[in-house]
């Protein structure tokens, strides 16, 4: 009989959270959740709770935490507070998987102390790697934590190398829908709103990453990301543009041929292989009816249109503290274009001024990268009404 893993989810409340407690949902013989954890959400974390009846549940806001724990210790659940909270949902000792869930660079502390124990993570948080892979997987090696990836396009690449001998590949391909904008010239960019920019044609995701999408920012930072993961030199990795977001990645081999990993978009499948894995579960839904489909279509990456991805390349290149400058600089724009501050178009020279007057360090420990990150946004304190004209 199969064992039952035992689930930490932070930031159970956001989409990559929701879905990955529906995962769990439908194989409670196989999954059990011991942590819960959220920023603010009182509301959806207290129904998460009673469904799920986890050891321990976080919440980061005092305020909502307060909530949470008249209401769930009412139930006899215990119910923690603040940065510290979420880092002991992250370390658990019940725990076999940590779902590392929660938006921004506030998801990297809680991954630092997860990989620090030795835990599995199932990363679908892009800013840990982003920020500082090169800590964390010097780190995962000493402490023999595993790092699996949900984001559909790095599980494409994990699963496209099992079996394959590193040497072997020659380059990796990440796929990029193009977002809600990819048809649009550079003067309808200028006035696209935020509601238009939510609305992404393919995936349903939470607002930043939907943003990042529409930017194709979310394309560089997945650059960074599977630098780390897969251990690969910057000049190995490459965006093609995928409409139909069927093919998620491919992988090239030195002697010509290529795997390329093919699925549903998803999200509850990346969840579900990094849960499962080494196993693969079955699922209700089926695979994509080629037939049906007709064709897929790959594009080149028009690096000009979309210069977020350019500046990731750069910022990979350079390294040392450029990656941590390079998302502060990304959050700050993002959100301010989400609260009408600024155009879309501004966006990505808000990350080029964030990176260009940012200086440089080696970036040796979590806190000096943290610092980094409040810092750029000091410098972009000056506010959104310079990126108005």
């Amino acid at each position: 009989m199969a064992s039952v893993k035992s689930i930490s989810v932070l930031g159970s409340t956001g989409s990559i959270g929701r879905q990955a407690l529906d995962v769990v949902d439908s194989f409670p013989d196989r999954f059990r959740v011991v942590a819960l954890a959220c920023r603010s959400s009182a509301e959806e974390i207290i129904l998460q709770a009673r469904r799920f009846r986890p050891q321990l549940v976080a919440v980061e806001e005092e305020k909502a935490a307060k909530t949470v724990r008249e209401t769930l210790g009412r139930d006899g659940m215990q119910v923690v507070v603040g940065s510290e909270g979420i880092a002991e949902c992250a370390v658990l000792p019940g725990a076999d998987i940590v779902v590392a869930a929660a938006a921004g660079v506030a998801g990297l502390a809680p991954v630092w102390e997860a990989v620090r124990a030795g835990k599995t993570v199932a990363l679908a948080n892009k800013e840990p790697l982003v920020v500082a892979g090169h800590l964390i997987v010097m780190e995962a090696a000493r402490s023999g934590s595993h790092i699996l990836p949900v984001d559909s396009e790095h599980s494409a690449i994990f699963q496209s190398l099992l079996g394959q001998r590193r040497e072997s590949v020659a380059r990796v391909l990440l796929t990029a829908s193009g977002g809600a904008f990819r048809d649009l010239d550079q003067v309808a960019l200028a006035r696209v709103t935020p509601q238009q920019a939510l609305a992404h044609p393919t995936w349903k995701m939470g607002p930043k990453v939907t943003v990042d999408s529409a930017t194709l920012m979310n394309k560089g930072l997945e650059l960074i990301e599977a630098r780390w993961l897969f251990d690969l030199r910057p000049d190995m990795l490459d965006v093609v543009l995928h409409r139909e977001s069927i093919v998620h990645s491919l992988v090239e081999f030195v002697d010509g041929s290529v795997i390329a990993h093919l699925a549903r978009p998803d999200m509850r499948l990346p969840i579900q292989f990094a849960l499962s894995y080494p196993e693969r579960l079955p699922r209700g839904d089926p695979p994509p009816d080629l037939a049906e489909l007709g064709g897929l279509h790959f594009e080149r990456f028009d690096t000009q249109r979309w210069p977020c991805v350019g500046l990731a390349r750069k910022a990979i290149e350079t390294g040392g503290t450029a990656p941590a400058a390079l998302n502060a600089g990304d959050e700050v724009a993002v959100e301010w274009f989400l609260q009408g501050k600024v155009t879309f178009s501004a966006i990505p020279r808000i990350i080029e001024h964030a990176v260009t007057t940012h200086e440089v360090g080696a970036g040796e420990s979590v806190e000096e990268l943290l610092a980094v990150d409040r810092r750029v946004r000091d410098v972009l304190e000056e506010g959104p009404a310079r990126w108005t004209s």
